[in-house]
């Protein structure tokens, strides 16, 4: 960085100071439209956790949580369910509080991570995706003439993405597992 300003310096001083201003003047614009989203997103999400849908989806997603991550909580569920829901809408910033409040939930005072604990940051980390809102949203700042042209391709990478992290963290937990039996 002291590099770059230093040539910019010589070569162009001039325009240095105005390229300076350019650039953090377009990082506000970013920063103040991904505000503006994440706002909107996670005020649906704790309306969606006061009306109680929260509680709904976690009924509804039981079977798909109790098979990945094995008997947890109600809360936990709660929170799990929660998660996935604002990272399949795309909105992973906003579905990491609920992650955190789920890895709080699941901790067993140990230090160390429990099988759901590594389940989990995978799922998050890999993000199955419906609706790729933040990077649309991105896009959308950026003058994109069809932000929305790349739904079906992230659909398609997320799954892919998700169903072999998934199923890698079963066989290495099965193995672990069975190497602890031994």
């Amino acid at each position: 960085m002291l590099i770059g300003f230093t040539v910019m310096l010589i070569v162009k001083p001039q325009s240095t100071l105005i390229s300076m201003i350019d650039a953090v003047n377009d990082a506000l614009k970013l920063s103040f439209s991904l505000m503006a989203l994440y706002a909107i997103w996670l005020g649906i999400l704790n309306i969606l956790e006061q009306t109680g849908f929260n509680k709904k989806l976690s009924v509804g997603l039981k079977p798909m949580i109790y098979f990945l991550f094995g008997r947890v909580s109600d809360t936990t569920a709660e929170y799990i369910s929660m998660n996935i829901a604002a990272n399949l809408l795309g909105m992973g910033n906003a579905a990491t509080p609920m992650g955190i409040k789920a890895i709080n939930s699941m901790d067993d005072g140990t230090g160390i991570a429990t099988d759901a604990m590594i389940m989990l940051f995978v799922i998050n980390a890999s993000s199955i995706q419906i609706l790729p809102t933040t990077i649309i949203s991105l896009r959308t700042a950026m003058n994109s003439t069809n932000p929305s042209d790349i739904i079906l391709p992230t659909i398609i990478t997320s799954f892919i993405s998700t169903l072999s992290a998934v199923l890698l963290v079963k066989l290495i937990l099965k193995i672990k597992n069975r190497r602890k039996k031994v």
